[in-house]
């Protein structure tokens, strides 16, 4: 199984990427990305799986599910970096309508679910904006399908921002085995989008890259270290990830995607005990004055 994905190198069916849990040793995420023209629709089918429609640019789209009345609508952003925007969970065993109003792209995240749970709109007001970590260690997380803010069977949601220069996804850390309390047993996909910092002074052929670094134990070997682009995906199916680095001059977006067989949603995570000193160094730095990246919302 290839754990980088190239933008476009899974492109089917209209989607512009395509993950798809249950082939090829993948078992419990997905993510498809769609762009769609102003007025285009897609309609999907949700299976024994429950959906997660995120805007990523564009603006606004509108989501119909079937059976439901409520025209769920979403304001959408205009990129990634403009902050929260508002998205819709659908649950398994239905289909739905997503519906663009002025041409824009949209991430649907999905994982395999034992249980349905109700068709939900959480407002863009409502996702808790995280400030995690400090100094070149500091990043900006959103999280909005993270337990506490969203109620779903199996599937884990964030987007985290690295600020040019910086380190996240730090100390490597992994969530491969059902310890409870300790360690829960997640797949995670990570889709990112990088720019040039802005005001950096870069020319126009600047060719914004970040890096992934993801590697095994000694029973589970695995090894990537991805320069990655806009559209880029990385799987982490097991194993150390982190991290994600942010060069100078270009920041980082990454969308995660996280499920796994456990019957408890939970994100518990194990330091690399190499690295886990890293945390201590933290305390009385600042975080990194940069962030947030997106105006705070009034």
């Amino acid at each position: 199984m290839s754990l980088f994905l190239p933008a476009g190198s899974t492109a089917a069916d209209g989607f512009d990427s395509v993950v798809d849990p249950g082939s090829d040793g993948w078992s419990h995420t997905g993510l498809r990305t769609l762009a769609l023209a102003a007025g285009e629709s897609r309609r999907v089918e949700t299976g024994s799986s429950e959906w997660i429609v995120l805007p990523l640019s564009g603006g606004g789209a509108t989501v119909q599910v079937d059976g439901d009345d409520t025209a769920y609508e979403l304001d959408g952003r205009a990129d990634v970096w403009s902050g929260p925007t508002d998205l819709v969970y659908v649950p398994r065993d239905l289909a739905f309508t997503v519906t663009s109003r002025s041409g824009g792209t949209l991430a649907l995240a999905y994982a395999p679910a034992r249980t349905s749970f109700p068709v939900c709109r959480v407002p863009a007001s409502d996702v808790p904006v995280e400030l995690r970590g400090a100094g070149t260690c500091s990043r900006q997380v959103h999280n909005f399908g993270t337990p506490g803010t969203l109620d779903a069977d199996s599937i884990i949601a964030c987007e985290v921002y690295t600020p040019a220069g910086n380190w996240s996804s730090y100390p490597p850390h992994k969530h491969d085995e059902d310890r409870p309390g300790v360690e829960s047993e997640l797949e995670e996909i990570y889709y990112f989008q990088v720019r040039v910092e802005p005001g950096s002074g870069a020319p126009e052929d600047a060719d914004p890259i970040g890096y992934q670094r993801v590697y095994g134990t000694d029973e589970r070997p695995i090894d990537v270290l991805a320069e990655v682009r806009s559209g880029d995906v990385v799987l982490v199916p097991h194993g150390w990830h982190g991290p994600a680095m942010a060069p100078a001059g270009y920041d980082m977006y990454y969308l995660n995607v996280m499920a796994g067989p456990g019957e408890e949603r939970a994100w518990l995570i194990c330091d690399d005990p190499a690295h886990g000193w890293v945390r201590g160094t933290w305390v009385g730095q600042p975080v990194d004055p940069r962030l947030p990246l997106h105006a705070p919302r009034g």
